[in-house]
């Protein structure tokens, strides 16, 4: 389904009025948008940014149409702007001019500089709500308009919030609004119309039966689906290997750069009187920061009892075990939870019951302590700048991050909590999702990568890397979480496969 949005004015001396107004209006020169929040980047040289200005009213028509469709305007769209790039193809046969509507006074801004051209493309980056006119301009050889009476053509369009959006102009100066949700459901279209049209043809045929002509038309729009979906896996493949190939190389300068601030969450929320900032919010990835997760008694607690335990950390050894890595610098230490002191308000106890209840609050599957692995000190500490191999933690997945089934008894979820945090380094960098995560002492970071409802892992999006601590001392409590584990069955009796020991012993 097009978005095709036509104005048709009666009668047609107000057109008429209108038109000639617009052609004598004194075009407003670009400017640098002054009403967008500071929170936006300064966007691409490229392309032309729809500007901010304080103009003078115009007694026109136009104002007053204009005034009464900014009504209908989506409230939504007046919040925080949600930008979006917009492209825009000519194929009316004609010169045409963009202007921006301007919200507030309804007139009409200049964008393009100063025509696009029959065959031309034009870019520009805008916010969802903001409306455009399309303006037929005369030709320059008759100095007329190739509309009725010789009258220049006007169109309208307006940003959507969906992704992928192209305006084409078409022929008639008749705007068609295209996005990544109305071709799909063209793409659709055509693929039926056509399966459709095979099934009439054989309905016309004396020699084929009803059952028949319907096996032959699921046949051909399964094929259809099959020859899209592979399409678009090709797409995504592509897009994915990209993405982590660039993630890759970026990494190093990411961790180095200190004046490269903690990633801002699209939304945050209250959790037990705690600010939550909402980062990452996919079905099978999200990531979380929360505000004053903890105490500092109850870092005392941990780092008190963590102490004469603490040793060497290792990472899985890709056979079941684990080994030390020049990949994983620090110390760590296991931390039992006396689950039998809770109501004497064990410190530890009372910090693990939180780490649970935010797991629960998240994620719909009522996880227990029962059979959980024990929470874990671990400590990084800082050598100075000249260190050539500092305390960190290379990328890595905390649980599977192939995008497969989940395996029962797995991590499928992290928290995080910051008890110290270093002078210079330690920040948490989630490479694959453009996440960066400076430590904040008390704060947490929480992160899941299951999918509750397809039962599916994250797919390297929650892959994340500790960058180098190279002044000061990193102090964390992880607890990392599990599904399906219990008495019967805790986290020790998996292999770092996730595989149980027993039934690896079977094979």
């Amino acid at each position: 389904k097009l978005s095709h949005q036509r104005i048709f004015f009666s009668p047609p001396s107000l057109l008429s009025s209108i038109n000639k107004k617009s052609q004598q209006r004194k075009k407003t020169q670009l400017t640098t948008p002054c009403s967008l929040p500071s929170y936006f980047a300064p966007l691409p040289k490229q392309r032309h940014v729809v500007p901010c200005t304080t103009p003078k009213k115009m007694k026109t028509p136009t104002t007053t149409f204009l005034s009464i469709l900014l009504l209908v305007i989506p409230t939504w769209a007046r919040g925080r702007p949600v930008e979006r790039a917009i492209k825009i193809m000519n194929e009316s046969g004609r010169r045409v001019e963009i202007h921006w509507i301007h919200p507030d006074t309804g007139e009409l801004v200049l964008q393009s500089t100063p025509d696009v051209l029959n065959g031309a493309s034009f870019a520009l980056n805008s916010f969802v709500g903001h409306s455009f006119e399309v303006n037929e301009l005369p030709a320059k050889r008759t100095g007329v308009c190739a509309g009725e009476n010789n009258e220049c053509r006007v169109d309208y369009f307006t940003v959507n919030d969906k992704d992928d959006q192209i305006i084409f102009i078409r022929e008639g100066i008749i705007v068609e609004h295209l996005d990544s949700h109305a071709i799909a459901d063209k793409s659709a279209a055509d693929l039926l119309l056509e399966c459709k049209s095979n099934a009439k043809n054989q309905l016309l045929s004396s020699t084929s039966d009803p059952t028949s002509i319907l096996d032959d038309m699921t046949s051909c729009v399964q094929k259809g689906i099959a020859k899209e979906i592979e399409k678009a896996n090709e797409e995504i493949t592509f897009q994915s290997e990209v993405r982590k190939g660039m993630a890759g190389l970026l990494e190093n300068y990411t961790c180095a750069d200190e004046t490269l601030n903690s990633t801002e969450a699209k939304s945050t929320v209250i959790w037990d009187g705690r600010k939550v900032g909402i980062i990452v919010d996919r079905p099978a990835s999200k990531i979380h920061t929360i505000e004053k997760f903890l105490t500092e008694a109850e870092c005392q607690a941990v780092e008190e009892r963590a102490k004469p335990l603490l040793h060497d950390a290792t990472v899985a050894d890709g056979s079941g075990g684990s080994h030390l890595s020049e990949s994983r610098k620090a110390k760590q230490a296991g931390i039992k939870v006396d689950w039998d002191k809770e109501q004497e308000g064990d410190l530890i106890a009372r910090l693990s019951r939180r780490v649970y209840d935010y797991v629960n609050h998240v994620l719909p599957f009522e996880i227990k302590e029962n059979g959980q692995e024990d929470l874990m000190s671990i400590q990084y500490f800082g050598r100075g700048p000249d260190d050539d191999k500092p305390d960190r933690y290379m990328p890595h997945c905390d649980g599977d991050c192939n995008g497969l089934d989940f395996k029962p008894g797995n991590r499928m979820a992290t928290i995080v909590m910051y008890c110290e945090v270093p002078k210079v380094g330690g920040a948490t960098n989630f490479r694959n999702s453009g996440v960066h995560i400076k430590p904040k002492k008390y704060a947490a970071t929480f992160f899941s990568y299951i999918d509750p409802v397809s039962m599916k892992m994250d797919d390297g999006f929650t892959e994340h890397s500790g960058c180098p601590v190279i002044e000061g001392e990193k102090k964390i409590v992880t607890q990392w979480v599990r599904l399906g584990v219990d008495n019967e069955n805790p986290w020790d009796s998996f292999n770092t496969l996730g595989v149980k020991y027993s039934d690896a012993d079977e094979q």
